[in-house]
C-alpha cells in the first residue's frame, strides 16, 4: 500500500523532469554546457524527485490507511481510530470532518443499540403478548409472552412467517384480519375467547404504525382468563350471598309480621319468637364468619405464634363439643399418644380450626355414631426434604362425601346437601375459614371421604423449631 502511491509519484516525477533532462543533455552535446554539470543536475533533480516522491506517497498512504481503518471501524459498528491527522492542507481537514462525521454516526449507533436493548428488556419483561406484523400479514417480531401464551416453541424462528402459524384459532384471526383491513387509524380492541392451542379469555388490541418498510400493525394480548374466574367467583359470591341472607330474612319478616298482627295462642307465640331467635343468630353467625373470613384473606389477623402442645390444643376444643355430641347421641373420642413433637400456631385459631371441624363431624354423623379426633406425627413432603410436623385429624362415622364434591368444600357458601346443610345451622363458610387459618399456619388441608362410610379431615402443622 505504501509503494503504489509513492512508485506513481516518483514516474509523475521522472516524466516531469524528462523533458528538462532531454534539453541539458542537447546542450552538453553541442559544447554549450558542461557534460559533469549537467550530469550533476540531472542526477540531484531526480533525486530530489525520488526524496519528494516518497515523502508524499508515504503521507498519502498513511491517510489511506487512517480512512481504511475508519471505514473497517463503521462497518464493525465500532468507534473509529483517532489518530490526529494534519490538518495544515485540504486532505487534512477532510479528515478531521469525516471523523467527526464518524464520531457522530457511532454515537447514533450507540444511541440506537441502547434503545433497541431497552425495548428488547422491556418487552422480556412485559406479562403480555406483543405481536408485530408487517403489511402483508408477516410477523416481524414477538416476545416471549406471546410465546408463552400461543404454546410456541422458545428457539423457533417466526420472522417472516403469516400470523395464522401463531395461532389458528379463527376468532383470534378474524380479529386480525378485520383489523388489518380497517382504515381507521384508532386503537382496535376485544375480548376473545380462543380454544387453540388451549382454553384462554384474551383482551386483544391492535394499531397501525408506519415503518421504513411501510405500513405494520402492533397487536397486544392480554390474559384476562384469571380475571374472568375472579369476576364469576365474585357473581357466585354475590348470588350465593345474596340467598343465604334472604332465606333467614324471609322467616324474620314473616313471623314478626304474624305476631304484629297478634297471635291469640300463647305456645304458638313462643314458638314463632323462637323460630325468629335461631334466625337472627343464623344471620349473626353467617356475619361474623364472613368479617373472619374477609380478615384472614386481606391478612388482618395476625397470628400470635407460640409453642403449643397437639394433646391440649384437643383436648379443649373436645371438652367444648362434648355437650353437642352427647345431644345428638354421638360418641366424642380424644386419642392423642404421648411424645408429639410440639407445633408452632395461633391458639386461637387453631382452637377455631378444630371447633369447625369437629362442629362439622357431628352435624353429619348419624346418631350413635363416631366422631374420634387424634394427633399423629407427620412429615410432610412437598418436593424438597420432608419437613416435620402433626397432623390434626377428625375421623367420623357420617354419611360421607362424593369425591366430585371434595375440591370444592373449601369454597365459599358451597354445600354438598344445601337443604340439610340450613337445616343445621351452617353458614357455608366454616371450611373455607379453615383453609384460610391453615395457610397462614403454613400447613396443608387434607379431606379423605367414603359415601356412607365416613370422613376423615387431616390438619398439618409444622414442628416448632428446637
Amino acid at each position: 500500500m505504501d509503494r503504489s502511491p509513492t512508485a506513481g509519484l516518483i514516474a509523475a516525477t521522472a516524466i516531469g523532469l524528462a523533458p528538462a533532462a532531454i534539453l541539458l543533455i542537447v546542450l552538453a552535446a553541442t559544447g554549450a554546457a558542461s557534460p559533469v554539470w549537467v550530469a550533476v543536475v540531472i542526477v540531484l533533480g531526480l533525486l530530489l524527485g525520488v526524496i519528494l516522491a516518497t515523502s508524499i506517497g508515504r503521507s498519502i498512504a498513511r491517510r489511506a490507511e487512517r480512512l481504511d481503518a475508519v471505514a473497517t471501524a463503521l462497518q464493525h459498528r465500532r468507534p473509529p481510530p483517532h489518530l490526529l491527522p494534519d490538518g495544515s492542507d485540504a486532505m487534512g481537514r477532510a479528515e478531521h470532518h469525516l471523523l467527526d462525521a464518524a464520531d457522530s454516526i457511532v454515537a447514533d449507533v450507540e444511541s440506537l443499540a441502547e434503545q433497541r436493548d431497552e425495548f428488547e428488556a422491556i418487552l422480556r419483561s412485559m406479562t403480555e403478548a406483543v405481536v408485530v406484523t408487517g403489511a402483508r400479514g408477516e410477523v416481524i417480531l414477538l416476545n416471549g409472552s406471546a410465546r408463552r401464551i400461543f404454546a410456541l416453541g422458545a428457539d423457533t424462528d417466526y420472522r417472516d412467517r403469516p400470523f395464522v402459524e401463531l395461532c389458528r384459532d379463527p376468532r383470534l384471526q378474524e380479529f386480525a384480519g378485520r383489523s388489518m383491513r380497517s382504515t381507521d387509524k384508532d386503537v382496535m380492541s376485544a375480548d376473545i375467547m380462543i380454544q387453540n392451542p388451549a382454553s384462554l379469555h384474551v383482551s386483544a388490541s391492535a394499531a397501525q404504525i408506519r415503518t421504513s418498510r411501510g405500513a405494520a400493525w402492533v397487536f397486544v394480548f392480554h390474559d384476562i382468563t384469571q380475571l374472568k374466574a375472579y369476576e364469576t367467583l365474585r357473581a357466585d359470591f354475590i348470588s350465593n350471598l345474596t340467598h343465604e341472607l334472604r332465606t333467614p330474612l324471609s322467616a324474620l319478616y314473616g313471623y314478626a309480621e304474624t305476631l304484629i298482627r297478634g297471635v291469640d295462642d300463647r305456645e304458638t307465640s313462643s314458638r314463632f319468637l323462637g323460630i325468629i331467635e335461631r334466625q337472627a343468630r343464623r344471620l349473626a353467625r353467617l356475619l361474623d364468619d364472613l368479617v373472619s373470613l374477609s380478615d384472614l384473606e386481606r391478612g388482618l389477623t395476625p397470628l400470635k405464634i407460640e409453642q403449643l402442645e397437639p394433646s391440649r390444643v384437643l383436648s379443649e376444643a373436645a371438652e367444648l363439643m362434648q355437650e353437642q355430641a352427647g345431644r345428638r347421641g354421638l360418641r366424642l373420642e380424644v386419642n392423642c399418644p404421648d411424645g408429639l413433637p410440639k407445633v408452632s400456631g395461633d391458639r386461637d385459631r387453631l382452637h377455631q380450626v378444630m371447633l369447625n371441624l369437629i362442629d362439622n363431624a357431628i352435624k353429619y354423623t348419624p346418631r350413635e355414631g363416631r366422631v374420634t379426633v387424634e394427633a399423629r406425627e407427620w412429615a410432610e413432603s412437598n418436593g424438597a426434604a420432608a419437613k416435620p410436623g402433626v397432623a390434626l385429624v377428625v375421623v367420623d362415622t357420617g354419611e360421607g362425601i362424593p369425591a366430585a364434591d371434595i375440591p370444592r368444600l373449601t369454597e365459599r357458601f358451597y354445600r354438598v346437601d344445601r337443604a340439610r346443610s340450613r337445616e343445621l345451622g351452617g353458614t357455608g363458610l366454616g371450611l373455607a375459614i379453615v383453609k384460610h387459618i391453615v395457610q397462614l399456619h403454613h400447613g396443608a388441608l387434607r379431606i379423605e371421604s367414603r359415601v356412607h362410610e365416613g370422613t376423615t379431615v387431616s390438619v398439618w402443622i409444622p414442628a416448632a423449631s428446637a
